[in-house]
């Protein structure tokens, strides 16, 4: 794999340490008055999400990986993993759940979805901003149901729970955020 020194970093790179693969989420050049230069870094494990700071000595080299992304579309679920498909050569990949970390929630069958791949490993998926998914079970809406901020729990058809308006009901299509989980609007109009 290749070298990248210190001055080299830049947010969004990963880097392949003893430790595991890391992604730069900030870093900060430092000069003191006194003593060598050092490159302070918040680094993102992709394997489980765990967030380290580290410091570097500035000219350090480290290895860096280069992740893949592919576009992959979600077959199914066969209970114990996630069935992908690669769109350019029909092959499918199962995957465990832990590779797919909060995605899990958001994939419907036949969803393309951004594969990020280390090698023949799968360590992320990217969604889109925001998905819309069907309503598997909440509360019938109530007309008049229109007070302002009042929320209640909803149970989408991939388990996730949701707080929604008083007025959406069980048979609703809702925009989430993938982001954060949180309710966007009916999507059914």
């Amino acid at each position: 794999m290749p070298q990248i020194s210190t001055a080299d970093f830049k947010n969004g790179i990963t880097l392949d340490t003893p430790e595991g693969l890391f992604q730069i989420v900030e870093f900060q050049h430092v000069k003191p008055g006194k003593g060598g230069a050092f490159v302070r870094t918040t680094l993102k494990n992709v394997r489980n999400g765990a967030v380290l700071d580290r410091t570097f000595r500035a000219g350090e080299k480290m290895e860096r990986a280069f992740i893949e992304k592919k576009e992959m579309q979600f077959l199914y679920n066969d209970g114990a993993d996630y069935v992908f498909m690669d769109t350019s050569t029909y092959e499918q990949l199962s995957v465990a759940p832990g590779s797919l970390g909060d995605a899990k929630n958001y994939l419907l069958e036949n969803m393309t979805a951004s594969v990020q791949m280390f090698g023949d490993e799968i360590i992320g998926v990217e969604l889109p901003a925001s998905v819309d998914l069907p309503i598997r079970d909440t509360e019938p809406g109530v007309q008049g149901d229109r007070v302002s901020g009042a929320r209640k729990p909803a149970t989408l058809v991939t388990g996730l729970v949701v707080q929604v308006p008083l007025f959406v009901g069980p048979e609703d299509v809702i925009r989430v955020d993938t982001r954060s989980g949180e309710y966007i609007t009916r999507a059914n109009g």
